[in-house]
């Protein structure tokens, strides 16, 4: 996704949200960051079909379908993962010749064709989050393809959902003749071009999939130079690299081969598991401290609140795991809230992670009422007022089911 006008970024946006945000879905993928951004409440313009009715003179009536662009009043949205496509219904909030105030519309995104967004309650920090991993061409969770053949390299950047061809690498390699000295040497060198090309491309500064294709043995012994150049360095983000590196066969080094690759079963795992492996970790994290009762893992979210307001969560080991759904409540106050909390975190020198509830590990979070967090010191007594409060009847069931510790 990218802004529609070419002056516009991150640093001159209105955070208050009186101006418009006009962004354009280029890929499947950015419906789905589409689905994140806009919430209840938010104002949307964007390209509608309307059926328009007639009536004539003779009181005969007419149907005709006009496009025209609509600004609604957000009140839900739906996103199907499947057919990558976002639905957003709302009332009509500004009236044309087509249309009155207050009637009801779905607005369906489409790729190619803006929209724009106002954020009727500002630009808070998760929101611009969400915004900043929608424009960011590299969010850091893409796996790194490289596909090759002798002199010819592609170096694409590879989401659920896209490909991104970040540069093309071209050499001269000379014939192979006896001796081969003149054919090696040139390879090196296409090695080299390669790998610097790749360095300064894309960042490996955190780990990310590095996948190797090509047909023959170009693929391996572009691993082995990888591998070799990280020991002769001693540099141990390149031998990393050449560890974790994956090589499969492809036909040729052009990227369309890169179709043939990605039907593999294993490639297809690593894609689909990526985005959400550290959260999985978190979660496995997370569970694991409630069964040994340590006091240093909490759910439910009243003693996620005090934890988070003693400071608990902070610097140290403190990570704050929250479901996306209370980031689209209806209440305004509600998501404030919980915006707070997430602010709070951070100011604390805490991690804080917004689970999506379409993967695995949002939807274990769900099970704990959405909302957690993994303590730097511990706590045994966060839910003390409610078991105090509730006794032995109905109230103390309820506080154990707004999230008393499981033991």
């Amino acid at each position: 996704m990218r802004f529609t006008n070419p002056k516009h970024s991150l640093s001159t946006l209105d955070p208050s949200g009186e101006s418009p945000v006009s962004l354009l879905p280029t890929t499947p993928e950015d419906m789905w960051h589409a689905h994140n951004l806009i919430a209840p409440s938010d104002l949307l313009r964007a390209h509608a079909i309307r059926k328009v009715v007639t009536t004539g003179s003779t009181g005969s009536t007419t149907s005709d379908r006009v496009h025209t662009d609509l600004t609604i009043r957000v009140q839900s949205v739906f996103f199907d993962p499947a057919a990558s496509s976002l639905h957003v219904s709302g009332t009509v909030c500004q009236e044309n010749q087509y249309v009155s105030l207050g009637q009801h519309h779905t607005l369906d995104l489409e790729l190619n064709r803006p929209f724009q967004l106002w954020k009727r309650s500002g630009w808070d920090s998760v929101s611009l989050k969400m915004l900043e991993e929608a424009v960011a061409e590299d969010t850091g969770e893409a796996m790194c393809a490289v596909v090759m053949q002798e002199g010819l390299a592609n170096i694409c950047l590879i989401t659920e959902f896209q490909t991104v061809v970040k540069q093309r690498v071209e050499a001269n390699i000379p014939k192979k003749r006896a001796g081969g000295s003149a054919s090696q040497g040139g390879m090196t060198s296409f090695y080299e071009k390669t790998l610097a090309t790749l360095l300064r491309t894309v960042d490996f500064s955190q780990p990310r999939p590095l996948l190797l294709a090509s047909p023959g043995f170009v693929a391996q012994d572009f691993r082995g130079y990888l591998q070799s150049e990280g020991q002769k360095r001693t540099d141990k983000k390149l031998q990393r690299m050449a560890k974790d590196a994956v090589v499969v066969h492809s036909s040729t080094g052009y990227v369309h081969s890169l179709n043939e690759v990605l039907k593999s079963p294993e490639v297809q795992a690593t894609m689909r598991d990526k985005r959400f492996t550290g959260e999985t970790a978190l979660m496995d994290q997370l569970y694991d401290r409630l069964r040994k009762d340590d006091g240093r893992a909490w759910y439910g979210a009243k003693p996620v609140e005090r934890a988070v307001k003693e400071g608990a969560v902070g610097r140290g080991g403190g990570v704050l795991l929250i479901n996306n759904k209370f980031f689209r409540s209806l209440d305004i106050k509600t998501r404030k809230k919980f915006v707070a909390l997430v602010d709070k975190v951070k100011e604390d020198g805490g991690e804080a992670r917004v689970l999506s509830s379409d993967h695995e590990s949002g939807q274990r979070l769900d099970a704990l009422g959405g909302i957690a967090a993994i303590l730097t010191y511990p706590i045994f007594d966060l839910d003390e007022d409610e078991v105090e409060e509730g006794g032995e009847g109905e109230e103390s069931g309820a506080a154990a089911e707004e999230g008393a510790m499981i033991i």
